[in-house]
C-alpha cells in the first residue's frame, strides 16, 4: 500500500486528498494542481492531477495506491501496460524514470516545443536549465528539427538535450550548445 491515493480517471490519476496532494507536490514537484495555473509553492487548495507516467513512476516507487472508480484497485503491473500500450508514452516513461531517478525535476516541455523541461532545483525555483526531446534510438532525424529545436532552447536559454531510450532501460543524451565562431 502506498502512501498516497490516487483515482484512475482516463489518462491521469487524481489525488483528491489536499494534505497528499500539497505533499506529492512538493516532494517533488509531481502533477498539477487542478486549475491552479502556476503554483507558487504547495500552499494550493485543489486535488493533483497526475500523467500516467508520473503514477506509474510513483507506484514503482511504492508511494502511490491508484484506484478505479468502481472502487477496485489498479495494480502495477496494469498500469504499465497501460503506458506501454502506446509506444510513444513507453519512450517517455522510460526517460522520465531515468531523469528523475537522477533526482532531477522533470515537467512537460509542451510550451517549448520539446516532451520535457527538466529542473535541478524545481519551478518557481529556478528556470529550468534544460529541455529534453524524446527520440527512437534508430529514428530518422531531419536536420532542419534539430536547428528548429536548437533555435528555441537557444532563445529560451535552455540546453537543448535528445535522449534515446534502449532496450535495457538506459538512455543516451546528446546534449548541444550553441557556438559563438
Amino acid at each position: 500500500m502506498g502512501k498516497y491515493d490516487g483515482l484512475l480517471i482516463g489518462d491521469s490519476v487524481i489525488v483528491y486528498n489536499l494534505e497528499s496532494a500539497r505533499s506529492l507536490y512538493s516532494k517533488g514537484f509531481y502533477g498539477t494542481p487542478i486549475g491552479v495555473e502556476k503554483p507558487k509553492g504547495a500552499d494550493f487548495e485543489a486535488p493533483l492531477k497526475l500523467s500516467l507516467i508520473e503514477a506509474l513512476y510513483l507506484a514503482e516507487k511504492g508511494l502511490l495506491s491508484i484506484k478505479r472508480t468502481d472502487g477496485g484497485n489498479v495494480d502495477i503491473e496494469e498500469l504499465r501496460r497501460k503506458v506501454e500500450e502506446t509506444p510513444r508514452l513507453r519512450l517517455l516513461y522510460t526517460v522520465y524514470r531515468d531523469l528523475r531517478d537522477r533526482n532531477l525535476i522533470v515537467r512537460s516541455g509542451l510550451k517549448f516545443g520539446s516532451d520535457f523541461t527538466v529542473y535541478r532545483l524545481g519551478p518557481g525555483l529556478e528556470h529550468a536549465p534544460f529541455i529534453v526531446h524524446v527520440h527512437e534510438a534508430r529514428e530518422n532525424l531531419d536536420p532542419t528539427d534539430i536547428v528548429r529545436a536548437g533555435r528555441i532552447s537557444h532563445s529560451v536559454k535552455k540546453t537543448f538535450i535528445m535522449a534515446f531510450p534502449e532496450k535495457g532501460g538506459g538512455v543516451t543524451y546528446m546534449m548541444f550548445k550553441w557556438i559563438r565562431l
